[in-house]
Order: C-alpha cells, then structure tokens, then sequence
C-alpha cells in the first residue's frame, strides 16, 4: 500500500500490517450512529490467537489529497468466515462521510498495529464502565468477553438518539447511568459521587474509561490519586477531542 504519508511510514517501521477491507453491507442503526459491515481481506487470520476483546483498527481516509487515519474497533469479529462489522458515531468529519457513503462493493484500506488488551488479574467481580456511543463498541465487546460479571456503566449522551444505542445488556447484571454530555463536567461529577462506593475493595473492580481525551485523563486521574486505584486496574484511553 502507498499514500498513508509519514503516519504510514512509522507504523511500517512500528511492524504495522496492511489490508483492504471490502464493504458488504450497511444499516443505519438510528440517525446519528452506522454500521458497517465487512470482509476482513485476511487480518483475521493473520491476527490469529491475538484477536481479543476491544480489538481495534486504523482506518485509512483520504481529505484534500492528504491521508488521515481514524481507530475503530472491530465489532463480532468471526476469524472462520473473515467477517466484521464497524459503528459509526456520525458527525462531522471524513470519517463520518465516508460511512454515510459506504455501500456493497466499495473499499477501504486498514492498518493493525497499537492495538492490545490485557485481562485484569484476578478477574474483576465488577466492571465500572465509563463511556459514549464512540467507545460503544468496544464496551459491547468487553461486556460479551465478561458475560457473568456485574457491570456498572456510565454512558455520556449527547442526543435523544443515543438512548436508543445498541448496548448489550443484561438486566440481571448490568446498571448503566445515562449522562448528558453539555460541557463534559456532568460526567466527572457523576463518576466522582457515584465510583467511590463500588472500590472499597479496589482488587476487586476493573474500571474501563474511554470517553473525550480531556474527561477521560481527570476522571483517570481521579481514579488513581484520590481512590488510590492501582494503575493494573484501570484502562484508560481519549477516544476523541473536543473541538
């Protein structure tokens, strides 16, 4: 592949593995969220026994003759029939273009490399999830790969359509705490009133942040200094800026 520009070129350095993936299908889930549905062009195969839960690729777009790259995580990945899906928190932005776009036939390059999970040990008893409809996927995953664990989850919302996201729950097992998103304060003030009590026991809890950069690096920080939280049991990512 060619024209990932000095991005490219350092993942290659890095041992970063190139596809092209092919779109087989679409369904637009609600107005502001889209999956898309693909073959895998052979990175699951390759990928092997390292396919792991919140698994995810770089997406190659091209924007006023520049290449820029966007991570996404791979959602139901089936190694056997080399299929995948991906979502799509619409707005603006390439990205988001070229998913509205997206039909049976079209193309899309993809680079592996960066992505990894490490299973907390001892396995938790709760799960404490701090999300948006960006991280969405890679929450269901992590709720499929823990399907007898009470989870906990935060999910910041920034639309009526949010609500109607496809979370995969498990009533008996699963609370999530619905917060709209205004200025990203409503978040960290939920979280900080509400965390304390499920990490009395900190071996015993895994919290999983990912949400805007700036929210998720004072909510880690919280979680960290104040709680005492020990860093094997936090996994911390920004999965966006705000503008």
């Amino acid at each position: 592949m060619s024209g990932h520009g000095w991005e490219g070129v350092v993942l290659k350095l890095m041992r970063g593995k190139d596809f092209v993936l092919t779109v087989t299908g679409a369904e637009q889930v609600t107005e502001t969220y889209r999956r898309i549905q693909l073959s895998d062009g052979g990175l699951l195969a390759a990928a092997g026994a390292s396919v792991h839960p919140t698994m995810w690729v770089r997406l190659w777009f091209q924007h006023a003759g520049k290449p820029h790259q966007r991570a996404y995580t791979l959602v139901d990945p089936d190694p056997e029939s080399g299929t995948f899906a991906l979502e799509f928190a619409l707005h603006e932005g390439v990205a988001s273009d070229w998913a509205r776009r997206a039909e049976p036939g079209d193309t899309i390059e993809a680079t592996v490399q960066g992505t990894g999970f490490t299973a907390p040990r001892p396995a938790p008893r709760r799960l404490l999830v701090i999300a948006d409809p960006a991280s969405l996927p890679a929450v269901n995953s992590l709720l499929d790969a823990y399907p007898s664990t009470e989870a906990t989850i935060w999910f910041e919302t920034q639309s009526q359509a949010d609500e109607e996201l496809p979370m995969r729950l498990d009533p008996a097992r699963h609370e999530v705490r619905r917060v709209p998103r205004g200025d990203g304060a409503a978040l960290v003030a939920a979280v900080r009133e509400e965390a304390p009590k499920f990490l009395e026991n900190p071996g015993e809890a895994y919290v999983w942040l990912a949400c805007e950069a700036a929210t998720t690096r004072t909510l880690a920080a919280f979680l960290r200094k104040e709680l005492a939280l020990p860093k094997s049991r936090i996994n911390a990512l920004g999965y966006w800026r705000a503008a």
